[in-house]
């Protein structure tokens, strides 16, 4: 099988996206190397890294590389050409990981991977221009794929809801797993944590922004101190995303400035510390495909207070309190409860461990793989 693969988001700034692309073109070279695999660092328009490896990071020796554009503007011309399927050497399978959805009609079975569609659920969560961008591929997706990998039941349903003459056969759940592969590591203290007691700090990881409800979770967190709650930091760990500009700000006026940590981006080896060394993890997203900081940090064991909506009750089953993302007092009096009952807390830790087990990478590969022969047998949706 020649396999077409976007690996456009698995540059050094990867997020959840490409940690999935990443572990699924690791995972099906180590399967299955006897496939031809052309990886594709560009693919489309609308996502551009121009920082993405020039090096060879997926060795084998049916590995080739599709073109690495200098820039969005001769990315866009590429992928628009109307001879793009003999240009890239016509695979049997092309897969889409980054939005975009190709506006050719193609002889090769098209594969789509869905993450969310937040930006069609509330407009404040993202900026115009990245909520048309993704509007457009996904839309180009449910008429011009022939299937949709989903990361969770709740993202097929709410594509199947959004596009209900998409084919509900043709969509398949494939879920995404923790980008560590050492379940044992104990990581590397963060440098802003020197000073920080191991196990006497809240954790909340995830970019920056509206949906991850941070400024929410930093309400509740001032409450939780004003209402008698142990004094432990609560730290922010992730990189700016947009329109939370005001956070600072935000922080002064709660007065809680000097508890809260903010660390930016960092490291994977000190995310795997502050997964393993936190009081609780806390996860109060408005909308997600899937929530990865959860399934990791209950990998290191972190007890788990998490949002009760969207995909997040599939990742933890019943080994997390799940709260309504909107309801402070409830958060607060929660952190309180747990704060002051170590025996619970110690069983979530217990039960998380349990329920990351079940998310594994190499099963995901597997399942990549079968649906890709699936594919190839079954008809195109669109003849050219």
């Amino acid at each position: 099988m020649h396999i077409g693969f976007d690996i456009s988001q698995t540059g050094s700034g990867k997020a959840g996206c490409g940690y999935f692309a990443h572990a699924m073109i690791r995972q099906m070279l180590e399967i299955s190397p006897c496939h031809r695999y052309s990886l594709f660092p560009s693919f489309g328009d609308f996502y551009f890294d121009p920082h993405i490896p020039r090096r060879n990071p997926y060795p084998g020796r049916n590995v080739t590389y599709g073109p690495l554009h200098n820039s969005r503007d001769t990315a866009a011309i590429f992928w628009s050409r109307r001879d793009l399927e003999t240009t890239i050497e016509k695979p049997d399978v092309l897969h889409s990981n980054n939005f975009w959805c190709p506006i050719q009609a193609l002889s090769a079975k098209l594969i789509y991977t869905l993450y969310d569609m937040s930006f069609l659920v509330e407009p404040s969560w993202t900026t115009e221009t990245n909520r048309i961008g993704c509007f457009e591929g996904v839309f180009r997706s449910s008429i011009m794929a022939d299937w949709i990998i989903a990361i969770s039941n709740a993202t097929r349903e709410h594509y199947l809801k959004m596009f209900p003459y998409f084919p509900t056969e043709h969509i398949r759940v494939i879920y995404p797993c923790s980008r560590f592969n050492d379940s044992a590591s104990q990581g590397e203290r963060p440098k802003m944590l020197q000073n920080v007691t191991p196990g006497a700090y809240w954790l909340s990881v995830g970019t920056i922004e509206p949906r991850k409800n941070q400024r929410m979770l930093v309400a509740a967190y001032a409450r939780y101190l004003t209402s008698g709650g142990c004094k432990m930091p609560l730290v922010l760990a992730g990189g700016r995303g947009w329109l939370m500009e005001d956070l600072a700000d935000y922080l002064n006026n709660l007065g809680i400035t000097s508890d809260v940590i903010v660390t930016g981006r960092v490291s994977d080896d000190e995310l795997v510390w502050l997964y393993r060394n936190c009081y609780a993890n806390l996860y109060p997203s408005l909308f997600e495909g899937f929530g990865l900081p959860v399934l990791e940090g209950m990998q290191f064991g972190a007890p788990t207070l998490a949002s009760q909506s969207t995909s997040i009750p599939e990742v933890t089953g019943k080994a997390a309190i799940l709260l309504n993302p909107q309801d402070i007092e409830n958060w607060a009096q929660t952190m309180l409860r747990l704060v002051s009952n170590k025996v619970e807390r110690d069983k979530l830790s217990v039960a998380a461990l349990e329920q990351a087990e079940k998310f594994d990478c190499r099963h995901s590969a597997i399942e990549l793989l079968q649906l890709y022969k699936e594919a190839l047998i079954s008809p195109k949706r669109h003849s050219q």
